[in-house]
């Protein structure tokens, strides 16, 4: 049996020495853990930055990624969103690029970020500027829906760290402005997120632009099988990381599920937003022109409220997240672009006011509520037509989602607690009664489907007995 082994120091000094068995390279040894982010081997201008920033004891994505990603190796992190990624791998790479102190080269950054949204790039290049504050090191934003100009002269002064959305990079690779050639590091966060916006083709060419001697840091919050075969190809030795995901992202969010008509949903929105507890609130739709309703109505009422979706200009999406986060509204009604990657303090109350087709995006869109340990409010709102999306949505969480019938409908309309849609075949009553068969019984006289004149209620039956009636005259002549 072959063993590697990696030494965990600080200030010089060996704190641990963590062995690997070379036959089983995607297991972290679990003493490898670090309680504090002073035992990590950091540089000093990274501690003084997480110093001023209040952090302490890292998370355990943070805990289990940061030393493994310093010693070198390459990492396959699965975690939730809202679990701490972004400095699980931002404070490996400023460590490293702050340790060599050299200077940008134009267009050929040393570092690649890939995300999935321009919401997502802004948030890490935002990380990336707070933790590296004490560091001479420069950073480019590269983000499709705005023009390129800016962009292309942040690459020809040069930029250590790329942070960048897949098509927009590869438009500027094909015009010559960017040259993967010098990478020493990449991150592709949110990987499946990726795939699921149809990005894997052009993530796969970016692939085959960078060197094969490079570090590689991959984070997903799913594994599909497409997935796990992108990182096959990524990754060479990986050491996995993975985070128990429904236990760190929604343990601490407190769910519930309000079924009632759809005419109801705006006037349960605006007692929500308007309740005592309510702070800061996020609502999901699941279109834009429903995002735009909610919002304008929740406006004219009084509440300050913002939307944001794909339809919006990305100068508009900023506007409104600043303002979303600058508390200088309190509602920023959302579709899901905005599901991953917004990283907003302070919002207590998260409401779905569609249920997403995707359970997995439930997940993500809650998410927002209950970060870093805090607790939050989670509610959606269900019609009839989407018992479907909930049963999905129970199934992956194993039915925490408490169910709770809206009081204003009449007893005749509330539905039970289970509120799952009638299985065919199933024993248990139905939550509404059968409607009536339209069908007429063979036994049922043909005058019982008349009026109290005698004229048929069918008029096609009418017309047609009427024209069989002068046929059979014509005949007879």
């Amino acid at each position: 049996m072959l063993y590697h082994f990696v030494e965990i120091t600080f200030e010089n000094k060996i704190l641990k020495k963590v062995e690997y068995d070379l036959n089983d390279k995607t297991q972290l040894t679990e003493e490898m853990q670090l309680k504090t982010f002073e035992e990590m081997n950091l540089i000093a201008p990274l501690q003084r930055a997480l110093k001023n920033e209040q952090y302490k004891t890292p998370t355990p994505i943070q805990a289990k990624t940061i030393p493994v990603a310093i010693s070198g190796r390459d990492v396959l992190g699965c975690a939730q969103t809202g679990t701490g990624k972004t400095a699980a791998f931002a404070l490996p790479i400023l460590n490293h690029l702050g340790q060599r102190n050299r200077k940008a080269v134009s267009r050929r950054p040393f570092v690649l970020v890939l995300a999935p949204t321009r919401e997502l790039a802004i948030q890490i290049a935002n990380s990336f500027s707070t933790y590296g504050k004490h560091l001479k090191l420069r950073q480019a934003l590269v983000y499709g829906g705005v023009g390129q100009g800016n962009q292309v002269r942040a690459m020809n002064r040069g930029a250590h760290i790329l942070v960048a959305t897949p098509g927009r990079l590869l438009d500027l690779m094909n015009q010559d402005h960017i040259n993967l050639d010098q990478i020493e590091m990449v991150v592709l966060d949110e990987a499946d997120r990726m795939l699921d916006m149809g990005f894997l083709p052009d993530v796969k060419r970016i692939l085959s632009r960078l060197p094969g001697n490079r570090q590689t840091l991959f984070f997903s919050a799913t594994m599909p099988p497409s997935i796990d075969n992108l990182a096959k190809r990524m990754l060479t030795q990986p050491v996995k990381v993975q985070i128990q995901s429904k236990s760190v992202s929604v343990d601490k969010i407190e769910q519930k599920v309000l079924f009632l008509k759809r005419d109801k949903k705006q006037e349960s929105l605006q007692s929500i937003v308007t309740a005592d507890d309510a702070g800061q609130v996020l609502v999901f739709t699941k279109t834009k022109r429903g995002a735009d309703a909610v919002a304008r109505k929740l406006d004219r009422s009084g509440i300050k409220t913002a939307a944001i979706h794909g339809n919006k200009s990305q100068n508009a999406r900023q506007r409104a997240l600043d303002a979303f986060r600058a508390y200088r509204v309190q509602v920023l009604v959302a579709t899901d672009v905005a599901a991953r990657g917004i990283d907003v303090d302070g919002i207590t109350h998260v409401v779905n006011f569609d249920l997403p087709i995707d359970p997995e995006s439930y997940v993500h869109r809650i998410g927002r509520t209950g970060r870093a340990g805090a607790s939050g409010i989670a509610i959606s709102f269900c019609t009839d037509g989407e018992r479907r999306e909930l049963r999905e949505i129970q199934k992956l969480l194993g039915n925490k989602v408490r169910l709770i019938t809206d009081h204003s409908h009449s007893p005749s309309e509330q539905h039970p607690r289970s509120s799952m849609p009638h299985a065919k075949g199933s024993t248990t009553p139905r939550s509404t009664p059968r409607r009536p068969s339209s069908r007429r019984s063979s036994t049922r006289p043909f005058a019982q489907a008349s009026t109290s004149n005698g004229k048929p209620k069918n008029k096609r039956k009418q017309r047609k007995g009427r024209n069989a009636r002068l046929r059979i005259k014509q005949a007879s002549k």
